[in-house]
């Protein structure tokens, strides 16, 4: 047998899993996700994950498909029928079959959501090569629509961004609207200025990172200086550190913008030291 996955209320072989053709999630990216990782066999950030999935079903009139606790008994599950250790367990929430192909959303009291829930094992997680080494990245035009702190299923524009990166040799992009930074692909985007961390504020140009938050808050925590504004990829390239977050690479540098070297070139003290406070404190609170 393989690995295990949740598809509305059954646990099953990866192999045996199915969806319909008419689920609206594959015809109309009607869905929303949530990526959450594993460490030592404990959910990481769990209450946030749940919180931001809850917002983005109420944002798109979409129904829960299972109650608050109901969804944390599946992930506990998950983490026991695979076995896993470190790694990551997605969830993904569409508006459902209603049976037929149509624009109109279908009555939410006669179609019910899809629910399918699935991990994938990354040993040594917390030990990503990258956290030492350093990303390099692109900067790409923003083309995505305007509600990125949604956080759906409509993926395809961060894939194509993450390709253009790929082809020219580099590890990820950093889209830019109106000359400033938004964020990554798939990740929060922050340089280190004289000792200040800056990011993004919060709004419908990004997503509400739940890493994010909490990076910001133990940076607080530490006495360090937060700004939330945005900033350009002039001002990053001149920064002293760059690094992103995300769920599942927690806090790691980047070390050159458009072939442009940051600060030294090699990941800088403040990356290493929030990342090592956040997979302390995270590690601390995980469930």
């Amino acid at each position: 047998m393989g690995r295990i996955v949740y598809v509305n209320g059954d646990y099953v072989d990866e192999a045996e899993a199915r969806v319909s053709i008419f689920d609206r999630g594959f015809l109309m990216a009607d869905g929303v996700y949530e990526v959450t990782s594993v460490l030592d066999g404990k959910i990481l950030d769990y209450p946030g994950h749940a919180a931001r999935l809850a917002r983005s079903l109420s944002e798109l009139d979409m129904t829960p498909p299972v109650s608050d606790d109901e969804l944390l008994a599946i992930f506990r599950e998950m983490v026991e029928r695979n076995k896993l250790v470190d790694g990551m367990i997605y969830l993904q929430v569409t508006r459902g079959n209603p049976g037929d192909r149509d624009f109109a959303f279908p009555d939410p009291e006669k179609v019910s959501p899809t629910l399918i829930l699935f991990t994938q094992s990354k040993p040594g997680l917390a030990d990503s090569p990258a956290a030492k080494s350093g990303l390099k990245v692109i900067s790409v035009p923003e083309m995505r629509w305007n509600r990125r702190d949604i956080k759906t299923t409509q993926l395809l524009y961060p894939s194509m961004a993450k390709m253009m990166a790929k082809k020219a040799g580099v590890d990820d992009a950093w889209l830019v609207e109106d000359g400033m930074v938004t964020e990554g692909t798939s990740n929060n985007a922050y340089i280190v200025k004289d000792g200040a961390i800056i990011t993004r504020n919060l709004s419908n140009d990004i997503l509400h990172g739940i890493t994010r938050a909490a990076v910001l808050r133990f940076a607080r925590e530490a006495q360090m200086k937060v700004e939330e504004r945005s900033f350009s990829i002039d001002e990053a390239q001149a920064a002293d550190e760059a690094f992103i977050t995300s769920a599942s690479s927690f806090v790691t540098p980047v070390i050159e913008i458009d072939g442009t070297a940051v600060g030294t070139g090699k990941p800088g003290p403040v990356a290493g030291r929030l990342r090592e406070i956040y997979l302390e404190e995270s590690r601390k609170t995980a469930i």
